[in-house]
């Protein structure tokens, strides 16, 4: 009996271990064609290639419905998808975006260092709000808080809370943010990402500069 519990509690480890493996593959994959899709396509070649990420995407969070990282991954996909798309189309991606990372949230508020808020945030920051959609300035400045406490010297929820704060008009804070996402550690394989979000500061930080003179 010993020997079969043995055996049994082994091949559930290599079980949990192979999962654990390819839910990190399948992460890491989609990470990437994000960043270049995102970064390096334009027009109709993008929009076309945001499509077919985002039946990746689906496929992934239909086969894992209870992986938290799955469905930050897919609003990603659908946040930027709307912000390249434009339009009214671009508002039904962002309300997909914002249900994929509630669902998120209900599953682990905590996963991928608390992208959801960040991403969640940043919606509603950037979504007109109503009667045309669903965006909020104070919903956006909680969202985006939660992620900061979660992940302070993360790269991501610095700009993207810096990005708020010049939107509010609060150049002297967004500045110092902005700053300090420059000081972001580099993250693993996210070398493109990276590369093109401290363009994304350093951008910010000259529209900054411009307004505080």
């Amino acid at each position: 009996m010993k020997l079969a519990s043995i055996v049994m509690a082994t091949v559930l480890m290599v079980g949990v271990s192979t999962t654990l493996q390819a839910q990190a593959t399948t992460l890491a994959q989609i990470q990437s064609r994000w960043a270049e899709v995102n970064y390096t396509l334009e027009g109709d070649q993008q929009e076309q290639a945001f499509e077919a990420l985002l039946k990746e995407a689906h496929v992934w969070t239909d086969a894992e419905p209870n992986n938290a990282e799955a469905f930050i991954w897919r609003g990603i996909i659908q946040s930027t998808f709307a912000g390249a798309k434009g339009g009214l189309g671009a508002l039904g991606l962002a309300k997909d975006a914002r249900k994929s990372l509630e669902r998120a949230l209900e599953i682990d508020p905590r996963a991928l260092q608390g992208s959801a808020y960040g991403s969640l945030g940043t919606l509603y920051y950037k979504v007109p709000g109503w009667p045309l959609g669903f965006g909020n300035d104070k919903k956006a400045e909680e969202y985006l808080l939660k992620a900061l406490d979660i992940n302070p010297t993360g790269i991501d929820p610095n700009y993207f809370y810096a990005d708020y704060l010049y939107e509010q008009g609060n150049y002297t804070q967004a500045q110092q943010v902005a700053e300090r996402a420059l000081q972001a550690p580099p993250r693993p394989q996210r070398a493109l990402a990276d590369a093109q979000r401290r363009m994304e500061i350093e951008a910010l930080l000259q529209k900054i500069a411009k307004k505080v003179g």
